[in-house]
């Protein structure tokens, strides 16, 4: 069975599915997902590439970062970085070589936490991986199903849809897609009741390397980006149905959630626009900001504000790539293609503040970056340089991580803390370039 027809057959079940369900399954169905098949779709020679793809220097300034951080927490003898998303392990590579060369006191208290449910990307960060696997430097958190609760698709990065009746099958057409995940995680509470484990919107139980109570960096790049998305029209609520034989749009009311999120985070769509809505991004922010006790989250991602939504900007970003050629067509070669949507920013830090983390202004990764490497001039970048040939190609690859017309003003940083004197935390490197600004 092709991803499309799998699509197709929950259709003629269901009646028309929400998009981000149609999202959820073109990229993280367990078999025929885009991110499920084959992990050569990273890179320059694949589909797109992350900042890790660049040059090491982006894992070596974290790992700065991070021990600057551990530091702040008054240098604790464990702390647990978790990083969502990991792709093939390149960021946690670099993280961990450098910190064990530079850092060493920081490197035997870290404990670095894998998130990733994809078979063969959990195959890629064995090998990538493997010294500090045998070391039990590196883990790959382990992804519970609670007794009594139903297989569920999905990763990190999604929200199920499937093993409960859905509302949509007990004739209430508006419901909101969450209504989905929610049934799942109060029936899996009522079977297990709550642990020491952290709720992602999956609604799946994910363990903790260490003790709930340890210091946690939980970090984020290009995680939200790709999470599932609702998408909005004037016309309501759109939903993917099947018509002689091909998919089509439809149009459903939206829900009071979806409307109130429009209300509060972003803007309502004029004639003949869409925009998303993020509610799965949104639960997820939730959620990990409720689980940290004591740390930081940093989250990396090309994304917007409302108030640049508001001036016009960012109105409809859903897109899909494929050999670093951008679409608007996401309906092409289900499983074949990466679907992303912008991040909203002001909705995750809404999230943050709520679950009582302290938000710090909004960063652009140039001035992140800029803010960790300025102390020593990017030592960490040319280190490893001996020749001048080697220093002008990785000031070039330097130069595409900070700069407007690479990766530095496009993608953005947004710094949350919990736990931390807030004092202490304004003077993180990271945070010197907002400073001034």
């Amino acid at each position: 069975m092709t991803l499309r027809e799998k699509i197709e057959q929950e259709i003629h079940e269901r009646g028309p599915i929400p998009f981000s369900r149609y999202m959820e399954l073109c990229l993280y169905d367990p078999e025929l997902g885009y991110y499920s098949r084959d992990v050569e779709r990273f890179g320059k020679a694949g589909d797109f590439y992350t900042s890790s793809d660049v040059h090491a220097v982006f894992g070596r300034l974290l790992a700065r970062q991070f021990e600057e951080i551990w530091r702040v927490l008054g240098s604790p003898e464990r702390i647990e970085v978790l990083e969502l998303g990991p792709g093939r392990g390149l960021f946690a590579r670099d993280v961990l070589d450098w910190s064990e060369k530079k850092f060493p006191e920081f490197f035997r208290a870290l404990q670095y936490s894998l998130v990733e449910r994809s078979a063969a990307l959990g195959e890629r960060l064995q090998t990538t991986l493997s010294r500090h696997f045998e070391l039990g430097k590196a883990s790959i958190l382990q992804w519970l199903k609670p007794p009594g609760c139903p297989d569920l698709i999905g990763t990190a990065k999604a929200v199920p849809s499937q093993g409960l009746p859905s509302k949509m099958e007990k004739g209430v057409t508006s419901a909101s897609p969450l209504d989905y995940g929610a049934e799942v995680l109060q029936h899996c509470e009522e079977e297990t009741g709550k642990g020491t484990t952290l709720v992602v919107p999956n609604r799946i139980f994910l363990e903790r390397a260490l003790a709930p109570d340890a210091p946690t960096i939980v970090f984020a790049n290009e995680f939200f980006d790709a999470l599932p998305v609702e998408v909005l029209s004037p016309q309501g609520e759109l939903r993917i149905a099947i018509r002689d034989g091909r998919l089509f749009e439809t149009w459903a009311p939206a829900s009071s959630e979806e409307l109130e999120f429009l209300d509060r985070f972003s803007i309502h769509p004029e004639n003949g626009e869409r925009v998303e809505v993020p509610l799965w991004a949104q639960s997820c922010m939730s959620e990990i900001a409720a689980a940290v006790k004591h740390g930081i989250i940093i989250i990396i991602d090309y994304g917007y504000s409302r108030e640049e939504q508001l001036a016009g900007r960012h109105r409809g970003t859903l897109m899909a790539f494929r050999q670093h050629s951008a679409t608007a067509n996401p309906y092409e070669a289900p499983g074949e293609q990466d679907i992303t949507a912008h991040v909203n920013f002001t909705a995750l830090a809404a999230a943050a503040e709520q679950n009582g983390m302290q938000v710090q202004p909004l960063l652009t990764q140039s001035q992140f970056l800029m803010g960790i490497g300025e102390q020593n001039q990017f030592a960490d970048a040319f280190e490893d340089c001996r020749l001048a040939q080697e220093r002008a190609k990785v000031a070039l690859q330097l130069k595409h991580l900070v700069t407007p017309a690479g990766m530095g003003e496009s993608f953005h940083v947004l710094v949350a803390t919990k736990g931390i004197d807030a004092d202490r935390s304004s003077t993180l490197l990271g945070l010197n370039f907002s400073k001034k600004c």
